[in-house]
């Protein structure tokens, strides 16, 4: 059961990357990393956030936790606002909020063994006893289901999933509200995905925690989360509840993402939809919808008046100008097409 207060509220949050380089008397246009994104997080829920490679989902994720500075917008957590700050003084106000990396095995100092890099974090939050710091350490290595005798042990003696148990223990020894879950699964096979997901449900229940859950693989997505977001070149599309989003996706894009994703209980496809052409460029400024050169229903509206992120039904919200409420389809049907690229 979630709570009706967001733990994390993002209001119009916009992250520019790059920019003029004047030490190279160039100018070069930002990158629209993230583009007037608002989303809300309530405590107890898992947000699944979806969308191609390079469409902000991480860059999203980093601003959050305070790693990357915003452009514009704000960031709340519990209701007060945390943007603003540098990075350095974002990770401080925004403790709460901890970050599993992609790439376990890069997150983890080689050379350090696990123990050494799980205290390192408590010493740097304050913790000077070094015994509290050992009996913290194994006990969150037993949360995660790792025996603590593992903490004399170096990244390398790890395999992949127990790579990821470690960092999610590592998370959890500052007792985070909100975790951040960049890619928790990937490459992993599919019975040790299993493995992290169910822990990753197990410790939610323990310990009350919240997830933003950014994934490209959406059976994944579909099995974990509560709601969906799907970003489309910075911007958030369309949100609703998972069941919803997988049985009546409304946006154009949704469904054709959703259409290019293998699925062992697709009822039959009705039509085609068809995405033209490849994603444009991020430093590029649209007037209306980026979607607009690849969507199959796009029209001079699109093109010339940008579509609000707008309520259709109940907790559904859609950015396109033609989404309508639709009729409802029997659970675990897809109304998707499929995907046929235009050179």
């Amino acid at each position: 059961m979630t709570g009706t207060e967001p733990i994390l509220s993002v209001r119009s949050l916009t992250v520019l990357l790059g920019g003029r380089r004047r030490w190279l008397r160039q100018s070069v246009p930002p990158v629209r990393a993230v583009n007037d994104v608002s989303l809300d997080i309530r405590p107890g829920e898992i947000v699944g956030l979806v969308g191609e490679s390079g469409c902000g989902k991480t860059t999203l994720g980093r601003t959050v936790l305070g790693l990357q500075r915003e452009t514009s917008g704000e960031i709340h957590l519990d209701g007060a606002v945390v943007s603003g700050m540098s990075p350095a003084k974002a990770r401080l106000a925004r403790k709460a909020i901890q970050y599993v990396h992609q790439d376990a095995a890069a997150a983890l100092d080689p050379w350090w063994s696990i123990g050494r890099t799980l205290r390192e974090g408590l010493l740097i939050h304050g913790m000077r006893d070094a015994a509290e710091r050992s009996a913290k350490v194994a006990e969150m290595l037993t949360a995660v289901g790792l025996d603590p005798t593992a903490a004399q042990r170096y990244p390398h003696e790890f395999s992949g999933g127990q790579l990821r148990r470690v960092t999610l223990a590592r998370m959890l020894l500052l007792s985070p509200r909100l975790l951040v879950l960049d890619e928790p699964t990937s490459g992993l096979d599919m019975s040790v995905q299993a493995t992290v997901l169910n822990l990753l449900l197990e410790l939610r229940a323990r310990l009350g925690l919240t997830y933003l859950f950014i994934s490209h693989d959406l059976s994944v997505v579909e099995r974990l989360s509560d709601r969906v977001a799907i970003m489309y070149l910075g911007r958030v599309v369309e949100t609703a509840a998972t069941a919803t989003i997988f049985a009546r996706p409304m946006h154009p894009y949704t469904r054709v993402l959703l259409a290019a994703a293998p699925r062992l209980d697709r009822a039959k496809d009705t039509g085609v939809d068809t995405v033209i052409g490849d994603p444009p460029s991020h430093t590029q400024v649209h007037v209306g919808c980026a979607f607009v050169g690849r969507c199959p229903i796009g029209t001079d509206l699109c093109r010339t008046t940008p579509p609000p992120l707008r309520s259709i039904e109940n907790g559904h919200d859609v950015a396109c100008h033609y989404a309508q409420p639709a009729d409802p389809v029997p659970a675990g049907t897809v109304r998707m097409h499929a995907v046929a690229s235009a050179k």
